[in-house]
């Protein structure tokens, strides 16, 4: 098997499964419980907390845990724009945002708030000057992804986060999800005051993440109910899962380098050899892109008829986002860009780990070529 869908989500590291295993087994106490397996299960929390909060260079105070990316951006959205409404009901975000961004976004519309979709350049960037223009004294929140999930391109956080850092009354809300244990994003030097990460996008286990909360940043809650993570996502804590994530943050990071280093080697292998292919047209860009992400179209093909191709051959890649691909949907990323209906329509993401090999990229073309010749002759 070729697993070439990690933006999708990544195999967990085998340390991880079996952290989980073991608080799962032997610390299964409730933290809020009084009693020795009650403070086992508070202990390894805290622990948790201190841990993601040194690798994250925040502190722990400002580390809330959540059940993943959908929950942590629209606990920052949502709670952003209901705590803080009364100086304003303008917000920011841009064309090419995962749906749990865009989703939330339109719901606060519903509710009165006024949204400002910037748009982006060919790569899938936005322009500094577009939301410098946008600022309006009303405007209180900024949402503004890292790196883009369908097409790997890398935003301008830290030079966005310093113009908006003079402006007090807006919040910058960062979707970090595909980039967190991939690419260095200083949290602090970029003055993000929310930001949110997933567990399972970097070898954790799905139902776990954390949203940032800047000391001093407050939130109105989603849900209420018994106060857990000081009152702004009640719910017994995930203690197994959240131990299992700080584990497996620390691998990621400890071995980013390298990883980026052999994934940007298979990025280029790929990009090469794919390039040779009659009718291919390769939309990630070249400069300032993860190298994990790929994203390309294949002319006269629909993707989701090519993707079950790959499959019959065992192997794993998708369309755009991973909670957009059932739908049928064209990737308003790709449109966003410029990119024609027809080519969108035909696109095709892969995304690597640090398991994936040069000789799997190699066979992964061979098979692209190999069934884009046998699909024109059906065609023709």
């Amino acid at each position: 098997m070729i697993y070439f869908d990690n933006s999708a989500t990544t195999k967990p590291f085998q340390a991880v499964i079996e952290s989980y295993v073991k608080v799962s087994s032997q610390y299964f106490g409730n933290p809020s419980s009084l009693h020795r397996l009650g403070l086992q299960a508070e202990q390894l929390l805290m622990q948790a907390r201190a841990q993601m909060a040194e690798l994250l260079k925040v502190t722990s105070k400002e580390i809330y845990f959540t059940s993943g990316g959908t929950e942590g951006n629209n606990l920052a959205i949502k709670g952003a724009a209901n705590m803080h409404q009364r100086r304003g009901k303008h917000l920011i975000t841009t064309s090419v945002e995962h749906p749990s961004v865009k989703n939330p976004m339109e719901q606060l519309k519903d509710q009165g708030f006024e949204i400002t979709y910037l748009p982006v350049d060919k790569e899938g960037r936005v322009n500094i000057d577009d939301l410098r223009r946008e600022i309006r004294p009303d405007t209180i929140l900024v949402s503004i992804m890292h790196v883009n999930n369908e097409i790997g391109t890398i935003q301008p956080i830290e030079e966005i986060g310093e113009f908006l850092s003079v402006f007090n009354h807006i919040l910058f809300h960062v979707d970090a999800v595909q980039g967190v244990g991939k690419i260095p994003l200083d949290i602090k030097k970029a003055k993000i005051d929310l930001c949110t990460i997933s567990g399972h996008k970097f070898h954790g286990l799905k139902g776990t993440g954390v949203l940032y909360v800047r000391h001093g940043v407050r939130l109105s809650p989603l849900h209420s109910g018994g106060g857990q993570e000081s009152h702004l996502r009640s719910g017994t804590e995930n203690v197994a899962g959240i131990v299992s994530m700080a584990k497996a943050l620390r691998l990621a990071i400890s071995n980013g380098q390298s990883n980026r280093k052999e994934m940007q080697l298979l990025n280029e292998l790929l990009r090469k050899e794919l390039n040779k292919i009659e009718g291919i047209t390769i939309h990630s860009p070249q400069q300032l892109c993860v190298p994990h992400i790929l994203n390309f179209s294949i002319e006269g093909f629909k993707a989701e008829v090519f993707v079950h191709a790959l499959e019959e051959k065992d192997i794993y890649v998708s369309t755009m986002s991973a909670c957009s691909s059932k739908k049928k949907n064209t990737s308003t990323t790709l449109l966003a860009m410029g990119v024609s209906k027809e080519l969108a329509q035909s696109a095709i993401r892969i995304s690597l780990s640090y398991e994936n090999t040069i000789d799997e990229a190699k066979k992964a073309v061979a098979a692209v070529k190999e069934l884009v010749i046998q699909l024109r002759k059906v065609l023709n």
